[in-house]
């Protein structure tokens, strides 16, 4: 297996030297991403680092963490790298890590693996209480949107991921920036990838972070809720109809038939001043009642439909067919 790195490179000259030196040997590339830097990040390592796994990449213009990543993929996918692990430059990531995100790849056991800060209790006494409920948070939305409920800390950049799996997604439409890994979440599931996730210790130095959570929070709102209609429509009406679909339709059709024959009876009684009946009342609040459960009920299949048989292993089966179909 060959593995490569991937490195973002953005204002970290300061620290990308000794993320590199702490490379282990087993991996075969490196990836160094100059995203349009303003301190020549790739100059200043072509300049300054002998590594000869190194290759410098350069975006002409400034793409975000997800168009560096991406950028690297797609150098990975030509030089055919097996797995490409993606570690920040700014020292925040350990990549003496890299086996452990690794080996379930390789074990086959996941497509994908990124890392995990809330696995440990003593993983988090360092973290900002503003990040501690900020991820928790996002790990909900991410969980409703992505359809992966078994993973947490659905930013957290630490990731590796099979080649196999990455020629399958449209990696020219990903998000270029701060929603890259949630949308990376997003396309893994449409594809149905394994995800799993890694325990680590968050490590926090003396960076300052570009991202402003009331600057993003909206935009994060509405990416989700669209990804989250998007996977509902593609998985439950469009791949697929199966007993989830008919939960949530049917839930759906029961909350709001109740909720508007409850609404116009109240507004006829407070415009007549007539108190409505008890049948009345009751014949609004059982279609909610059987609709909210018919609901739960869509939650739980969908919690259970979780991706679990790693994609890669079928997509290699299938070239390995290829392979002894042609004369």
């Amino acid at each position: 297996m060959k593995i490569a790195v991937a490195i973002p490179c953005y204002k970290v000259t300061q620290h990308v030297l000794d993320v590199i030196r702490t490379v282990p040997a087993s991996v075969t590339r490196i990836y160094a991403v100059d995203d349009a830097c303003p301190d020549n990040s790739g100059a200043f390592i072509m300049q300054h680092c002998k590594d000869q796994r190194v290759q410098v990449l350069f975006n002409p213009q400034n793409q975000g963490v997800g168009g560096a990543v991406v950028t690297a993929y797609q150098q990975a996918l030509v030089d055919g790298m097996d797995i490409v692990v993606k570690v920040d430059g700014d020292g925040q990531m350990n990549p003496k890590l890299l086996p452990l995100f690794v080996h379930p790849i390789l074990s086959g056991q996941a497509d994908y693996t990124k890392g995990n800060r809330f696995f440990r209790p003593e993983s988090v006494r360092g973290m900002p209480p503003v990040r501690l409920v900020g991820n928790a948070l996002l790990s909900f939305l991410t969980k409703l949107s992505c359809g992966y409920w078994s993973i947490m800390d659905p930013t957290n950049g630490y990731t590796a991921v099979h080649t196999s799996v990455l020629r399958e997604l449209p990696l020219d439409k990903l998000e270029k920036r701060y929603f890259f890994e949630t949308d990376m979440l997003f396309r893994l599931n449409t594809i149905r990838a394994v995800v799993r996730d890694v325990p680590m210790d968050s490590v926090y130095a003396d960076e300052q972070s570009n991202l402003k959570i009331s600057r993003v929070l909206p935009e994060f709102l509405k990416k989700h809720l669209s990804r989250l209609g998007r996977r509902y429509v593609y998985n439950y009406l469009v791949r697929d109809f199966n007993v989830g679909s008919v939960y949530s339709l049917c839930g759906s059709l029961l909350v709001f038939v109740g909720g508007a024959f409850g609404v116009w009876h109240w507004a006829h009684s407070n415009a007549s001043h007539l108190p409505a009946t008890s049948g009345t009342v009751m014949l609004a609040a059982m279609p909610i009642l059987v609709g909210i459960q018919l609901l739960i009920a869509f939650l739980h299949h969908d919690v259970s439909n979780v991706p679990s048989d790693p994609l890669q292993i079928s997509l290699r089966e299938h070239i390995d067919d290829l392979e002894e179909a042609q004369p």
